[in-house]
């Protein structure tokens, strides 16, 4: 099962990391305003809670950018940490 996961990975993106992206889920920035008790309103972002993860496709080690609740439902599974980054 995990393979198939790697390979659906695989297949979605073959890019470098991008800056406030998930690589499994595709979560990325949200904006939105704050709210004060007095009603004024400013722009905000939330960022989703991103993680460096060593994953391996195709043979090689990849860095990747995962959020929390990827790594968490299994959606992405960390390489060995034996084995070296290509």
């Amino acid at each position: 099962m995990a393979q198939k996961r790697v390979s659906q990975l695989s297949e979605k993106r073959t890019s470098g990391i991008q800056r406030h992206k998930c690589y499994a889920c595709g979560k990325g920035v949200a904006y939105g305003n704050n709210v004060s008790h007095a009603n004024n309103k400013t722009r905000r972002t939330w960022k989703p809670n991103l993680q460096v993860a060593r994953i391996e496709m195709g043979g090689k080690i990849i860095k990747v950018k995962v959020c929390t609740g990827c790594l968490s439902a299994g959606k992405v599974v960390r390489a060995p940490r034996s084995l070296a980054v290509a």
